[in-house]
């Protein structure tokens, strides 16, 4: 998604209006917070105007947090998906290897347990321009993206060729 040319388009958007019934859980890393603002409003402001009913927000300390507190608003608040944001800037110890691993495979196995799709916007840069341009920068906002693949997976239609 972080590709010139590559961010998924208005067109995507327009086919997904309509969708009011929809409730949607987020659970949002306070780790980075200027970055993971930026993606929240972002996705907020798509899951509006696709018109969904309810957009429930959890914070969370950090990334690493993120799975369990997702599983949690999928079970408790009984949301049709979840998505997750964070963002993990490598440093000098292997401290972001295991966080970003931990992250996706935890993300993972709550989307597959739960049977519910999880949009996974964990931006994992290697220094904080990279995450600057990617929430909102150069790159454009991943949070929107994450967004609108949430809202496709979710409406997951399916056509017989």
């Amino acid at each position: 998604m972080a590709t010139d040319g590559n961010a998924l388009s208005e067109d995507s958007l327009s086919q997904l209006k309509g969708l009011n019934q929809l409730r949607i859980g987020i659970v949002v890393s306070n780790w980075n917070k200027s970055i993971t603002e930026s993606l929240l409003d972002a996705a907020v402001k798509i899951f509006k105007e696709a018109g969904c009913k309810e957009v429930l927000v959890r914070w969370v300390p950090g990334s690493f947090e993120l799975p369990l507190a997702a599983k949690q608003i999928i079970v408790q608040e009984k949301v049709d998906g979840a998505m997750v944001i964070g963002n993990v800037i490598q440093g000098e110890t292997k401290h972001f290897d295991f966080v970003c691993q931990g992250v996706t495979q935890g993300t993972m196995d709550v989307m597959l347990e739960t049977n519910t799709p999880i949009s996974f916007c964990l931006l994992t840069d290697l220094n904080l321009q990279q995450s600057l341009d990617r929430s909102g920068g150069k790159w454009g906002n991943k949070g929107r993206d994450c967004a609108i693949a949430l809202l496709q997976t979710i409406k997951g239609e399916t056509h017989s060729i």
